[in-house]
């Protein structure tokens, strides 16, 4: 799917005019570019967090002629994926967090402290 055929979908899907849409995807990609270049994550919860990571400096090869040189180490654009995105590629039904969790045990009655032991006689 290229931007023309994102803005579609979302004009429909929204009822909105294309223009609007287009508008809010040029919006969003900004606001996320620069929020990001400033070395801060932007999280849309359920969907996945955009951040900045360092990558190390390394050595590569030349492919064409075999020559080893030294990349330097950079700032780049991470995307990591939301447990909502993940479940709908894999095709199963988002957990919603209320049915995740488990209903809490009864705790159980405190215990009485063990009496204080009396100190053994000593064997003469």
């Amino acid at each position: 799917m290229n931007k023309s055929e994102l803005i579609d979908a979302v004009a429909e899907r929204a009822e909105l005019s294309k223009a609007a849409v287009n508008k809010a995807i040029d919006a969003l990609t900004e606001v996320i570019t620069s929020v990001i270049a400033k070395g801060n994550p932007v999280a849309l919860i359920g969907f996945g967090t955009f951040k900045s990571v360092m990558r190390s400096a390394r050595t590569g090869k030349n492919p064409k002629t075999g020559a080893v040189l030294k990349i330097a180490a950079k700032a780049v654009p991470k995307f990591s994926a939301g447990a909502g995105l993940k479940a709908a590629v894999a095709g199963k039904k988002p957990v919603a967090k209320a049915a995740a969790k488990k209903p809490a045990a009864a705790k159980p009655a405190a215990a009485k402290p063990a009496a204080a032991k009396k100190p053994a006689a000593k064997k003469k």
